[in-house]
């Protein structure tokens, strides 16, 4: 062989392995339309999972990198609160976890502008340990002067989740939200013996 002709295979080869590498990298991305946030994301990766699929579609995933992480990550987005303002959403979806020592949850925020106007995060009522897949949902009004709505999977601490399913929709008044309005207040005191 050449030395030309063995100097184009090494290329082609070296330009190939470049490719796959590159192919591997972008699989292994967050996947389109969501990011990655929380108070330690560079603690936590993100991207799709075809081995953790829910009938026959995959799952994303969200998971520590270390077995000890003080904060939380989240797979998130944000989308404008125009068409949903006056109604009450109901974000849901099948959450599957592992080694979840922490806690993970469903979360969505309303705001208008930096203001908080409704939140729910599962705190209260979180995934814990290694699960199988199972619905879960948190259900917000949307003021009339609402701007935006942001919503995800968290993760607090470390463990892995995997979300398949998501859905995000209007429900009916009949339906109860899950989350307390940041404006509610109550009409009288509350505890005052811290007994509750």
């Amino acid at each position: 062989m050449s030395k030309v002709r063995l100097s184009c295979w090494k290329t082609l080869l070296r330009v190939t392995t470049v490719c796959v590498a590159c192919v591997l990298v972008l699989n292994a991305e967050v996947p389109h339309g969501w990011y990655l946030a929380g108070t330690k994301p560079a603690e936590y990766e993100a991207g799709v999972d075809p081995g953790q699929t829910y009938r026959g579609h995959d799952s994303a995933f969200l998971k520590s990198k270390r077995p000890s992480v003080d904060g939380f990550g989240t797979l998130m987005q944000g989308i404008n609160a125009e068409q949903y303002k006056g109604d009450t959403v109901r974000l849901s979806a099948l959450v599957k976890s592992e080694e979840v020592t922490g806690w993970a949850g469903l979360w969505m925020r309303v705001d208008k502008g930096t203001e908080p106007l409704a939140f729910d995060n599962m705190q209260k009522r979180p995934i814990i340990g290694t699960t199988g897949w199972q619905r879960y949902y948190v259900v917000l009004d949307v003021p009339k002067d609402a701007t935006n709505i942001a919503f995800g999977i968290l993760l607090s601490g470390p463990g892995q989740v995997w979300v398949n399913r998501t859905k995000f929709e209007i429900v009916g008044l009949d339906v109860p939200a899950t989350g307390a309005s940041q404006k509610t207040l109550p009409d009288k005191p509350v505890n005052l013996e811290f007994n509750d």
